[in-house]
Parts: C-alpha cells; sequence; structure tokens
C-alpha cells in the first residue's frame, strides 16, 4: 500500500527554522527516488529537493544552502530541515517518491512523481 505522511509544518518568523517529516509505507519508501515540492496559493509547483537511492541530492536554486533532505532508513522516514526561512518560502509542501532513473530524481520531475502525501502548511512572516 503506499502511504505517504507529512508532518511538522507550522509558522516561524523570517529566519526561523522548521524540520518536515515524511512517513512512508514501506513499499514508498523502496521507491528509489523521494523529494519534496510545494506550492503556494495561485502558483504552480515547485520542486524542492530530491534523494536518490545512493544517497545524491539534488536541489532547488532557490533552497540551496538552507534546505537539507535526508532519508533515515530504520524508520522509513524523509525529512527536509529548512533553515533560515524566508517569506517566499511560504507554502504548502508535499513528500513525493516514485521508481526511475537517477537522472529522473531530479526538482523539475518531482512535482509530477505519481506517489504523495496529503501536505503540510509552512507559513514564514517577515
Amino acid at each position: 500500500q503506499v502511504q505517504l505522511v507529512e508532518s511538522g509544518g507550522g509558522s516561524v518568523q523570517a529566519g526561523g527554522s522548521l524540520r518536515l517529516s515524511c512517513a512512508a509505507s514501506r513499499y514508498t519508501y523502496s521507491s528509489n527516488c523521494m523529494g519534496w515540492f510545494r506550492q503556494a496559493p495561485g502558483k504552480g509547483r515547485e520542486g524542492v529537493a530530491t534523494i536518490y537511492s545512493d544517497g545524491s541530492t539534488n536541489y532547488a536554486d532557490s533552497v540551496k544552502g538552507r534546505f537539507t533532505i535526508s532519508k533515515d532508513n530504520a524508520n522509513n522516514t524523509l525529512y527536509l530541515q529548512m533553515n533560515s526561512l524566508k517569506p517566499e518560502d511560504t507554502a504548502m509542501y508535499y513528500c513525493t517518491a516514485a521508481a526511475g532513473g537517477r537522472s529522473y530524481c531530479s526538482t523539475d520531475w518531482v512535482p509530477t512523481f505519481p506517489y504523495r502525501g496529503q501536505g503540510t502548511q509552512v507559513t514564514v512572516s517577515s
């Protein structure tokens, strides 16, 4: 059964930090690419970060140096550590998963992945 459940969203002031978590079913976690995308009101989906089965990562330019994606294989959990948050980071954040090659495991493709959670809201105030 495919299941992704996000948590950890909330409201913070600019410059603050949040850590998002995504609990994945064993079947979903076996997908060799997992990632995060976000969607702000009135805007399209934006790929944020991905992590491939070999541990390689990919980030959107807008979050490089501020966000870190990681996995806890023992607990089938995906994380997104977000530091130095900005008001423009305000969005609904979704955890996603897919099977594919490394070139597919990129922020360009992550908004189209077939599996996703219900989302968690992140609000950053100035």
